[in-house]
């Protein structure tokens, strides 16, 4: 090693690490990771449930409303064919009684229409009365009472099977809430078990196929889709004749508005959120149009309609212009309704004498327009809003607004 050039000997020392007087190499000492917490969990939010009835919405008095002579008299004439129903039914409102109607109904036998709603009614405000009315028709479709490559679509008769059960529902997304039993119409299986019953795809693939159920077949599924919507309707035979066909009952599943769905994907541009808009584009995209109105779930099934109609909730046939939908937990069915709204042709008075599957809360009205391409034009575009209030009888409303504050 003595031998060797200072600088050589200085790179084997630190080659070998063994020279006197190399620095010893210290450890690296690598700093551990930060402790991590785990994300606190996502705090779940309860959302309150709705208000049951009207009485939970909250009432309150309202300035009687001005109605017409014309619209008084047709109004009256739709009340008078209601009041049978009215005194034998109950009001899951919490607004009237069933005798509350009889003086109303006594009355309006010979009463001047001019004076008659004044006199027998009061005005209340149900909620903040803000009101939403859409509309529906009595359509007319191509239909056969038998099968053929013609008319494949079958028409199902309300099946047996269906029974009213428990059923556990869960929110969409669990943050908001838990699950809860409920009462939903359903079915029992080959086990015993109550299920949800089947579905509008399940349907539309077989599920009730054979059965004996087929009142009758239409030539089109996307007219029957929108006759559905409507509730009832005409099939128009293969001979000229009229089929009429009404509501007979639906199969548990909640509805879903597919013009909601397609305008939440942009799939509709503006001015096209109509009937006639939402048509066009499932008849453009047949195959897409399919699962788009798969994605609406509930399926309703028909009677055949023999005498006048269409028939609404009370069994009485409903009047273009004069009756509407309601949900009766709000508004109780066979009341005078009066809207003030941004579409001319739904403002005054209206005769609650139907229901509907897309007809839910305080003041949510669809309004009835009758058959025929002018009450499918009316109906297929509207969408009204402002203010509304219910006519109770005086009795009724005594009893409502006993120390209630009167709103302004």
């Amino acid at each position: 090693m003595g031998h060797l050039r200072p600088a050589l000997a200085a790179v084997l020392c630190l080659a070998i690490s063994a020279c006197v007087g190399a620095p010893k190499r210290q450890p690296v000492r690598v700093a551990p990771p930060p402790a991590t917490r785990p994300a606190p969990p996502a705090p779940i939010v309860v959302t309150p449930p709705p208000p049951a009835n009207a009485v939970a919405a909250g009432v309150t008095s309202a300035s009687f409303p001005p109605i017409t002579l014309d619209n008084a008299t047709r109004a009256l004439t739709a009340f008078r064919a209601t009041c049978p129903a009215l005194l034998r039914r109950s009001d899951v409102s919490g607004l009237t009684q069933t005798a509350d109607w009889r003086a109303a109904c006594d009355a309006a036998a010979t009463a001047d229409p001019a004076s008659f709603f004044a006199q027998n009614f009061a005005a209340i405000r149900v909620g903040d009365g803000a009101a939403k009315a859409t509309g529906y028709f009595e359509p007319e479709i191509a239909g056969s009472r038998t099968q053929s490559p013609d008319y494949p679509v079958p028409v199902y008769a309300r099946p047996g099977d269906i029974v009213t059960g428990p059923i556990q529902v869960c929110p969409d997304d669990p943050t908001t809430g838990p699950c809860q039993t409920k009462q939903r119409r359903g079915r029992y299986d080959e086990t015993g078990a109550f299920v949800p019953y089947w579905d509008r795809g399940q349907i539309e693939d077989g599920a009730l196929a054979g059965k004996g159920l087929e009142i009758a077949w239409a030539a089109d599924p996307i007219d029957l889709f929108f006759l559905e919507v409507q509730g009832s309707g005409r099939l128009r035979l293969p001979d000229g004749s009229v089929m009429r066909i009404g509501y007979a009952g639906q199969n548990g599943h909640d509805y879903t508005g597919i013009g909601s769905l397609m305008k939440s994907r942009n799939l509709l541009g503006p001015g096209q959120t109509s009937m006639q808009g939402i048509v066009a584009y499932l008849r453009a995209h047949p195959d897409e149009g399919r699962a788009i109105m798969r994605e609406n779930r509930s399926y309703v099934f028909f009677k055949e309609l023999t005498g006048p109609g269409p028939l609404g909730a009370l069994n009485v046939a409903v009047v273009g212009g004069i009756s509407i939908a309601a949900d009766p937990a709000f508004v109780p069915l066979g009341a005078p309704f009066w809207m003030d709204v941004d579409r001319p042709e739904a403002d005054g008075l209206w005769i609650a004498q139907d229901t509907g599957g897309a007809i839910k809360g305080a003041n949510r009205i669809d309004t009835f327009w009758g058959a025929g391409d002018e009450a499918k034009r009316i109906a297929g575009g509207m969408l009204a809003r402002g203010t509304a209030v219910v006519l109770v009888p005086l009795s009724a409303a005594a009893r409502l607004l006993t120390n209630a504050p009167a709103r302004p």
